[in-house]
């Protein structure tokens, strides 16, 4: 197995190294962001051990970036950084781990061994219709290699419409599964957010759009 690390702190790089050496894995270790990147887009490694604070380009987007490109390998975040945000950013990124310092070297090696156990079945994050990506970890539509960041609603309605492929999803539909049955939302918020999103398909130029069908609801359709 071969893991790439990527830890600033030359100390606790060259621990990391050791650790995983002597326990038979082949490792690669890098203490810059933009180098980490390189080296993970090679997609020759069965795991990636990533700090968060590294110079160049921090760990989530890295891992972003990484996944936007394709490059799935599993991957665990190890930080000290320890509130319960941060945990979530990473996680969302696409990381399947997450393990703050200090660590016990047990602990890491038993976490990495889960992680590698997980790569013959990890599946990209990604919902599709026609040419458009939806990155479901990085809230972002993608067409062409060019991509538009979503609001959390403006997702949770795109994701929505995806996943119901060639139906008319209505406005009740969209408020009771994005903000509840109690909600006071009305139809006109569901329209502000579907015309946010259309705004941003035409940034890209892609060839779908949400379509309103009169007394029904919204559809997703590819455009000619």
């Amino acid at each position: 197995m071969r893991i790439l690390i990527a830890e600033d702190d030359p100390k606790l790089l060259k621990t990391l190294i050791h650790i995983f050496e002597t326990n038979n894995y082949v490792a690669d270790g890098v203490s810059d962001g933009n180098e980490a990147y390189d080296y993970a887009s090679s997609d020759e490694y069965d795991g990636l051990v990533l700090d968060i604070m590294m110079p160049g380009i921090d760990g989530v987007s890295l891992l972003k970036k990484l996944r936007q490109n394709g490059i799935n390998t599993p991957a665990l975040f190890l930080t000290a950084k320890t509130e319960t945000y941060q945990k979530i950013e990473g996680l969302d990124a696409g990381a399947d781990d997450y393990l703050p310092k200090p660590f016990s070297t047990l602990e890491l090696l038993a976490r990495v061994r889960a992680m590698l156990r997980r790569k013959d079945t990890f599946l990209p994050d990604i919902l599709s219709f026609g040419s458009l990506s939806l990155n479901r970890s990085t809230y972002e539509i993608t067409y062409c290699g060019k991509n538009q960041a979503l609001s959390g609603k403006e997702y949770q309605v795109m994701e929505m419409l995806m996943q119901k492929k060639g139906m008319i999803v209505t406005p009740e539909q969209l408020i009771t599964h994005i903000w509840g049955w109690n909600t006071d939302v009305d139809t006109s918020v569901v329209w502000v957010h579907i015309s946010n999103i259309r705004k941003k398909l035409d940034l890209l130029s892609a060839p779908i759009s949400i379509r309103f069908v009169r007394n029904a609801g919204y559809l997703l359709e590819e455009t000619k």
